[in-house]
């Protein structure tokens, strides 16, 4: 297959999908005289630099460049690092994290496995001599240590190099397992959202620190078929019904004594959230296993004893938010709940939104309001399909920060603001600096412009006015009926419609080719009302399946689409979702590229699979119901067999090989003809760039094959 250095496939795959040379991970000084950031180099380098912008002049000065601090050496990455971004969906290199002190004047980070700070007031960098590799180094809030994780021991070292020492140490495990301090297990990593360890104390004296243990999980093995030479690489993954990791907590000092936090393990065995600031007890937040109750809990650092702050119980399942459990600075509780229907901002036990906002984060507590990010709810008067707010809530009301139509997020200190801003009408992100709620300073981006700007609509389909993205090719001005291609994610976490240019860039690519590309929000997806997210309880299958085919026949109406050639394709959840379609419904699609999809829902985590369908030995009928290789459907003789390519990497530690294996046997036992992509080396991201490239070339390939041939 011949490639086009030029074409939009390759320079989408060159730039990690124009994300590249963009702005990110801001921090602003609590003093707001200073912003510190990530950024690479330009729209094609990987490798970020650690950057500072002085306030109020605006201008930026490299505060740290890793192409330096490595004196041009390659960067060289421990297996820990690898799992760590591949759990975060980090494709860059460079500095790819920091953390600072509680001033942002010292930022400590990690390079090739080696410990790095840097003073961003006086534009130094220092490489601190300690044992690695190192992961996830912070300082402490006075800025007088830095913490930082190497072979499983949480470790301390003075900011000026000495007294490095371990303050919590691996400990034997009784079986394949290790038990390690200071790093967050793979559901937490993965499902969760929290990807720390270790916590510092406000005034830098003693830190919370996670003690894992893995022994009772179960181990994988990770193999790489095209090089037989190497050993395979061994997890530990806790799939549905199995064990988790045993993950407790302590207070632990400088000098390594220790203090063990006391909770009901047993009965809340997930460590779900950790905040300790200064306004108040460390907070926790403690799931069941089954995630229908949680408690919010206060620690005492002294003996470790904790007490109830607040419990939670749904009958579906509690969701988790960033930004919260927290204290505001007068002490009171500030927490996202889904009450009366609605998902709201509560502070204390009071309600400060209604159903007029869907919350998504809390991004800043300040002492007279609380910075969120927030859809338009199921109340809102009029409907902001795709559109992510940036709002300040308090007691007399809401004040909306981001103005244009988009998907915008916010940092927030010292009366600074960092408002990041995606638009239907402008490539990549705008980032601008306020000032008391005015313009002040723009962070450059040197991200590429795609090239091409999509032709989306952007509309509701159907009775249940389901979010929807259509694309048509940006030269089509018939209306000849188009052959349709459904480009979803279609489940939880997984927002696709969304008011952003960048958002749409493949799917315009494929609308480019000749389709009409639909995207469809179904029951399940982020951002409406808790019921439409929780709708899938039970019955992941059905509810998302309808919802795209309702969506598609009520488009229809509007659009010049060709119901006789619907293909769809998918990747992760979507890759499942495409693989149900053309097995359970082929009188509706009629081709699918299904792109590592979950087939055996007992092979995927606990924490995730057990929200939706609970514990698999007491409902496996609910599994078997949701699954798509114990799916009638699948061996029935009569029914139409549709073309289905399958692709997945044979490096996937997430959503493992096995999920398509075992889907192609058994559609090999049924006989079904099918293609199978197998991708030698590549995780669930595939940043690879040859690989990202002819990904998108194969599927328009099959795409082009499959559908001319396929009638009603």
């Amino acid at each position: 297959m011949t490639t086009e250095p030029d074409s939009f496939p390759r320079r989408h795959a060159r730039t990690q999908r124009f994300t590249l040379g963009a702005p990110r991970a801001f921090t602003v000084a609590p003093d707001g005289s200073r912003v510190a950031f990530l950024r690479s180099g330009s729209g094609t380098d990987r490798a970020n630099s650690l950057w500072v912008m002085d306030l109020p002049e605006g201008a930026e000065r490299l505060a740290a460049d890793p192409g330096t601090l490595l004196g041009g050496a390659s960067e060289e990455l421990s297996t820990e690092e690898r799992a760590r971004r591949e759990r975060s969906r980090e494709g860059g290199a460079g500095i790819v994290g920091y953390a600072t002190d509680t001033a942002v004047e010292l930022a400590a980070f990690a390079l090739s496995g080696r410990l790095f700070t840097a003073e961003l007031r006086a534009g130094t960098t220092r490489e601190l001599r300690v044992p690695g590799p190192v992961i996830d180094p912070r300082p402490a809030p006075d800025g007088r240590h830095v913490a930082y994780v190497a072979e499983g021991a949480l470790r301390v070292v003075d900011t000026e190099g000495g007294n490095d020492r371990a303050l919590a140490e691996p400990e034997p495990a009784a079986g394949p397992g290790r038990v390690t301090y200071g790093l967050a297990e793979f559901i937490a990593a993965e499902e969760m959202g929290r990807s720390r360890g270790f916590w510092w104390a406000p005034d830098g004296r003693r830190l919370l620190v996670a003690r894992v243990d893995d022994t009772p999980v179960q181990r994988w093995w990770i193999a790489d078929p095209a090089r037989p030479e190497r050993e395979p690489l061994n997890i530990a993954y806790p799939a549905a019904g199995t064990p988790n990791a045993d993950v407790r907590l302590f207070v632990v000092g400088l000098e390594g004594e220790r203090t063990e936090v006391a909770w009901d393990r047993a009965r809340y065995p997930y460590l779900a959230r950790v905040h300790w600031s200064a306004a108040g007890a460390p907070l926790l937040l403690v799931q069941a296993r089954d995630q229908h109750s949680q408690l919010i809990l206060a620690v005492d650092p002294d003996s470790g004893a904790t007490r109830m702050v607040h419990a939670d119980e749904d009958p579906s399942w509690l969701e988790l938010f960033a930004g919260v459990p927290c204290w505001s600075p007068s002490g009171q509780l500030v927490r996202i709940a889904d009450e009366g229907g609605a998902r709201v901002l509560a502070v204390g036990e009071r309600p400060l939104t209604s159903g007029q906002l869907q919350l998504r984060a809390v991004l800043d507590v300040g002492p007279d309001d609380v910075l969120v990010s927030a859809s338009a709810g199921a109340e809102a008067p009029e409907p902001e399909t795709g559109e992510v707010h940036v709002y300040r809530v308090n007691e007399l009301g809401l004040e909306r920060v981001s103005q244009e139509p988009g998907v915008h997020s916010a940092v927030r200190a010292g009366g600074v603001t960092v408002l990041v801003s995606a638009t239907p009408g402008r490539p990549g992100t705008r980032v601008q600096v306020l000032r008391d709620g005015k313009p002040a300073a723009t962070v450059r981006s040197y991200a590429e412009d795609p090239g091409l700007s999509p032709r989306v609509t952007l509309t509701q389909g159907g009775a249940r006015r389901i979010p929807c993205a259509v694309l048509m090719p940006r030269d089509y001005h018939g209306d000849a009926p188009l052959p349709v291609l459904m480009d979803p994610y279609g489940g939880p976490h997984g927002q696709r419609v969304l008011a952003a240019h960048n958002a749409h860039l493949t799917s315009q690519w494929f609308a480019d080719q000749g389709f009409a590309v639909v995207v469809a929000d179904g029951r399940g997806t982020p951002g409406r009302s808790p019921a439409w997210e929780k709708a899938v309880r039970d019955d992941l299958a059905d509810v998302v399946l309808q919802d795209q085919v309702d969506a598609l026949q009520a488009l229809a109406g509007e659009f010049p689409l060709d119901l006789g050639r619907v293909a769809i394709r998918g990747w992760s959840f979507g890759g499942y979702l495409a693989a149900l379609a053309v097995l359970r419904r082929p009188d509706v699609f009629h081709a699918a590229v299904v792109g590592a999809p979950v087939t055996d829902l007992r092979l995927y985590d606990t924490h995730y699979q057990e929200r939706y369908l609970g514990h698999p030995d007491e409902r496996p009928e609910v599994y078997r119901r949701n699954s798509v290789i114990d799916d009638a459907g699948l061996v029935d003789p009569a029914g139409p067999h549709r073309p289905m390519m399958i692709i997945h990497g044979l490096a996937d530690d997430n959503v493992v090989v096995a999920h398509s294996l075992r889907l192609t046997s058994a559609l090999l036992a049924a006989g079904r003809p099918h293609e199978v992509l197998p991708l030698s080396g590549v995780t669930h991201m595939t940043p690879q760039e040859t690989v990202a490239e002819n990904l998108l070339r194969l599927q328009l390939d099959f795409l082009r094959r499959a559908l001319p041939h396929q009638g009603t």
